[in-house]
This record gives C-alpha cells, sequence and structure tokens, in this order.
C-alpha cells in the first residue's frame, strides 16, 4: 500500500500537462513507435535508435520534434508500471524542450480501463505490489487510470494521421474532423469503465470498428480498403494514415495503398520478438526505420474512387 500511495504521488505530479488537441501544426521532425507492450528494456532501445531519449531514458529529441506513441503500452510483459512513467515523463520534459510528446490510447489500455486482463502476465501483477493495487490503479481515481483518461485516442500532425487501428470514414465528422471522437472519449471513457465496458459507447468508438480496434487497412482486400482510406483521408485533408496494432510479423515497417496506410506495429515486446523500429517524417519524406537501416517510403501519387462513409450504425 505504501508503494501503490508513492506512486499515485508520483503520477498526480506528473499530471501538469493539459489534453492536447486532435491536429498540430508544423513540427520539423516527427518520430513514430507503436505498439510497447510491457517490455521496457526493448522500448528504450527503439526510443534510443529513433534519437527520442538517451540510455537514461532521457529527452534528447530538442526543440524541433514531435514523439508519437500509437497506444498498447500496456499487456504482454511485466513493465507496465515503467513504460507508462516514462510516457509521462517524457511527455513533461518534450514541453519543457519545446517539443511534443503524444501517447494515444490503444485497444489494450481500453481493456485494462474496464477490467479486461486476458493478457495481464502476473510478473505484471507482482509490481503493482497486489492484484487489488493493480485493480485501483486502473480505476477512474488511480494513478494509471487518471493519467490515461486524459489521453486522446487520435491525432493530426501536419497531414499525417495517427492512431492506433485504423479510422473508418465513418467515424469523422464533416465539421470537426477527428476532435468529436477525442471530446467523446474524455466524456464518455469514465462512464465506460464503470461500467466495465457494458454501456457508455453509444457511438461505437470503443468498439470493434473504432479507432483503436479496426484492422481493415491493415489486414483487408486493398481494392476494398484503399478508396475507403482515401475518402478518409480527403474528409481530413491529410496525406497518410499511421496506425500500430496489427503486427508486422517480420519485424518491419510495411506500407499499404500506395505510401497511405503506414503500419508501424513490429512487435517490439518480448512477446513478439523484441524487433526495433520506428517512422520518421520530415516534410514529405517519410522513413522506416527498421533496426537502424532508413528506408524511404514513397507514394506514386496513385488515386482510388472516393467511397462514400457508410452509417456508423451499418459498420
Amino acid at each position: 500500500q505504501y508503494i501503490t500511495m508513492l506512486l499515485a504521488i508520483k503520477y498526480l505530479l506528473l499530471l501538469a500537462s493539459v489534453v492536447l488537441p486532435a491536429t498540430c501544426q508544423d513540427p520539423i521532425r516527427i518520430v513514430a513507435v507503436a505498439d510497447l507492450h510491457g517490455d521496457y528494456d526493448n522500448s528504450l532501445s527503439v526510443l534510443q535508435m529513433a534519437d527520442i531519449v538517451n540510455d537514461k531514458a532521457q529527452w534528447i529529441g530538442g526543440n524541433n520534434t514531435i514523439f508519437v506513441q500509437t497506444g498498447d503500452v500496456v499487456d504482454r510483459g511485466a513493465d507496465t508500471i515503467r513504460l507508462y512513467d516514462m510516457m509521462q515523463r517524457l511527455r513533461n520534459e518534450a514541453h519543457e524542450a519545446g517539443s511534443q510528446a503524444i501517447p494515444l490510447l490503444g485497444n489494450h489500455e481500453v481493456m485494462n480501463l474496464v477490467g479486461d486482463w486476458r493478457y495481464v502476465y502476473p510478473e505484471d501483477v507482482e509490481t503493482f505490489g497486489s492484484f487489488e493495487a493493480r485493480v485501483k490503479a486502473f480505476e477512474v481515481d488511480g494513478f494509471i487510470g487518471r493519467y490515461l483518461t486524459q489521453l486522446n485516442m487520435t491525432a493530426i500532425v501536419n497531414r499525417t494521421v495517427f492512431c492506433h487501428g485504423g479510422i473508418h470514414p465513418a467515424f469523422i465528422d464533416s465539421r470537426t474532423g477527428l476532435d468529436w471522437i477525442n471530446a467523446y472519449v474524455h466524456e464518455h471513457l469514465p462512464e465506460y469503465m464503470e461500467s466495465k465496458g457494458k454501456y457508455g459507447d453509444d457511438q461505437g468508438v470503443f468498439g470493434g470498428h473504432g479507432p483503436t480496434w479496426y484492422r481493415g487497412y491493415a489486414l483487408g482486400p486493398e481494392d476494398e480498403e484503399c478508396p475507403l482510406l482515401e475518402t478518409a483521408l480527403e474528409m481530413l485533408g491529410a496525406d497518410r494514415m499511421v496506425m500500430g496494432h496489427t503486427v508486422q510479423r517480420d519485424g518491419k515497417v510495411h506500407s499499404r495503398c500506395d505510401g497511405k496506410a503506414i503500419l508501424i506495429d513490429v512487435g517490439i515486446s518480448k512477446a513478439y520478438g523484441r524487433h526495433r523500429a520506428a517512422l520518421e517524417i520530415i516534410g514529405d519524406k517519410v522513413v522506416a526505420i527498421n533496426n537502424g537501416k532508413r528506408t524511404e517510403i514513397k507514394t506514386t501519387g496513385k488515386k482510388w474512387p472516393s467511397k462514400l462513409a457508410t452509417l456508423r450504425e451499418e459498420l
């Protein structure tokens, strides 16, 4: 209990930063990393490779970097506390340096918040001191729950959309773009948590077709999914969508739809082989960093016919 109390105090001190809007403008360098899944050591190695942190996990991105982590920090490993501590600290250190770190919600964050522990390792529970302490930590007023309920589910940095799973055009508002999703999450997630996922999501944002779960752009036939992606990007005034969630089994960043869908979950965690990869965007140049090797992701400018979004109820 004493350890849990100290951790809670630490997180309260760290929760000084405000909720970020979905859209940020004009960074010089954008770096994105996907699912970390409970592996602190390899996550640190990836962030060092991408010149985000030093070997002490301190921010070295300077004043010209936006770092996006697309969710799923938790589960499949034992380092939940260490990883969330690092992410929260990097958010503050980046802000102090004049840069920005943007952690997003993944489906595993939401799962833990509603008490779905199917992928929680016993070793992870031990780091909290007890089963009950971990339950408390992920409640609305718990030291991790309080942090996670502040996070956005989506972000647009310049003309790149970031999310965990994928954003079907049915979830894009013609007037407010993605801002409504983040506002909805902040308003409804506490109720969704308290009901253990039984109610509080009448728009399906936390569901299987929502932004943290959707796999269409990653796995569906391109002749069906690329027109949907084209529609989503046109509605958002964006050039590409960067997603985690769907593991690339060869441990490398991949793209689909002529470079407009970029899949960056490479299996960083020990549970998936401890691969190392990140994505870097500077201006119009998009580069996959796979185990230190840099490969540009190019586009031919191909366009798919825009497809009208189906109603959300039809998903």
